[in-house]
């Protein structure tokens, strides 16, 4: 169990937090669920109640690319879509083989972001969205328990389903941990997810395909990973 200055030292540093998110009435997750394309979320800037966000499409094809598009643009929730430029933002991180930059508009009531930032979640690299999921990784400046607390408060306020998939240190990201204090399971399991590529973005490998090649329940392979992060951060 961490010391009193342990928790000490964490809420003065904040943490990074990792979250797997689906909420209601949102655009990003209907298109991505229905295509096979995904997005990059760049920003998004609001002037009454009008959200315009920057996003980079990609996919395995510009065909691909173009069925994603043409899924945002008759979406019921959004307004516009436009194209900027032929290869998006940031295309070293996404995955396939065509990207390409838009804008869209919508409106920011059907949006988590709000919901996160007001509430001290800072976005800390572009937000990912595939499958039918948002993938956020943000910096907080408030310690575990507080986190946890206000992602309550957001699961009720937007009706979300929110996982919290690690908590770190600002400046550990997904790095080497002294593994020394874990039980000899807890160690099993968090070195099988990192080999596995569990913490790399985007994730290589599922909590349920890690629980089935260990042939326990994803249940159990969660609160395994869950108490191995509270002792390798010192909690």
């Amino acid at each position: 169990m961490g010391t009193r200055g342990d928790e000490k030292r964490q809420t003065d540093t904040g943490v990074r937090v990792t979250l797997d998110i689906w909420h209601p009435d949102c655009w990003t997750l209907e298109v991505t669920e229905e295509t096979d394309g995904g997005l990059l979320g760049h920003g998004v800037h609001t002037i009454d109640g009008q959200a315009t966000g920057r996003f980079t499409a990609y996919g395995e094809s510009q065909g691909v690319v173009d069925d994603l598009i043409a899924a945002i643009d008759a979406s019921r929730l959004t307004d516009s879509v436009w194209e900027t430029d032929a290869h998006g933002g940031t295309p070293d991180l996404a995955e396939g083989n065509a990207t390409r930059g838009i804008v869209v508009e919508y409106d920011i009531e059907n949006s988590i972001n709000d919901a996160l930032v007001s509430r001290g979640f800072i976005p800390d690299e572009p937000v990912r969205m595939y499958d039918g999921r948002e993938y956020w990784t943000v910096l907080v400046h408030e310690d575990r328990g507080t986190v946890h607390e206000r992602l309550e408060e957001v699961r009720e306020a937007k009706g979300a389903d929110i996982n919290v998939e690690l908590i770190t240190a600002p400046s550990s990201g997904t790095g080497i941990f002294n593994t020394d204090d874990l039980s000899e399971r807890q160690r099993e399991v968090f070195e099988l997810a990192q080999s596995h590529g569990y913490y790399t973005w985007p994730r290589e490998t599922s909590a349920g395909d890690l629980a089935t090649e260990l042939d326990i329940s994803k249940a159990t392979l969660l609160e395994h990973l869950r108490k191995a992060e509270a002792k390798l951060l010192g909690q």
